[in-house]
């Protein structure tokens, strides 16, 4: 009686899609971790870049007024 449950539980491949979802999902986990370390750098340096521009502009000036441009000459 246990000997044929035992067969029966070894043989059941219900839980095999399962695991493999498992897998691909840490796989896609981990890509992910490793393109945010990859990327964080970057994206901490623009975002400075940018905060430091924004701080610098002011705000009252008409960035298309002709008196504010450089001549090219």
């Amino acid at each position: 009686m246990a000997i044929s449950k035992l067969r029966t539980f070894l043989s059941d491949e219900s839980g095999a899609v399962t695991v493999d979802w498992v897998v691909l999902t840490a796989a896609i986990v981990g890509l992910g971790l490793a393109v945010m370390s990859v990327v964080s750098g970057g994206i901490e340096d623009l975002s400075g870049d940018i905060s430091t521009a924004l701080t610098d502009t002011d705000p009252l000036s008409d960035p298309f007024d002709n008196a504010n441009q450089q001549d090219a000459d």
